[in-house]
């Protein structure tokens, strides 16, 4: 018997059926937009990890390894920037703030290029690149 019909025959119209719905990639653009302001205003980086969390696991798989490659993203780039600060104090800090920026700029770029082929980044575990 079809699905859309209950037992009795009659027609049940609780079913919702989506062809092909390919998934929003709305929020995870929107987290890599946000990590790229934070160049210029400093927070926003917490706003895109805290929507990245809240919208873990709620899509299929490769969109789940966005947002965890956004939330690897800022936490490793947060130790990187504390030990970058911490090293201003003897010269070395400064270069390696560039190599921060520079850094967060490749993820997100790599982020919005897999994100418009709709799959997951490459090497999401990596601390590079």
């Amino acid at each position: 018997m079809n699905d859309d019909f209950r037992h009795d025959g009659v027609k049940n119209d609780n079913v919702i059926i989506e062809p092909n719905k390919t998934p929003d990639t709305t929020m995870p653009m929107v987290v890599y937009a946000l990590y790229l302001i934070s160049f210029v205003v400093g927070f926003t980086s917490v706003i895109g990890v805290v929507i990245a969390y809240v919208y873990r696991g709620k899509g299929p798989a490769w969109l789940d390894e966005h947002y965890r490659y956004q939330i690897r993203t800022f936490w490793i780039g947060l130790l990187y920037a504390t030990i970058a600060t911490l090293l201003v104090l003897v010269a070395i800090g400064v270069p390696l703030l560039i190599a921060l920026a520079v850094w967060l700029i490749v993820r997100c770029v790599k982020g919005f290029r897999s994100l418009q082929e709709k799959r997951a980044p490459n090497n999401v575990d990596t601390w590079l690149f």
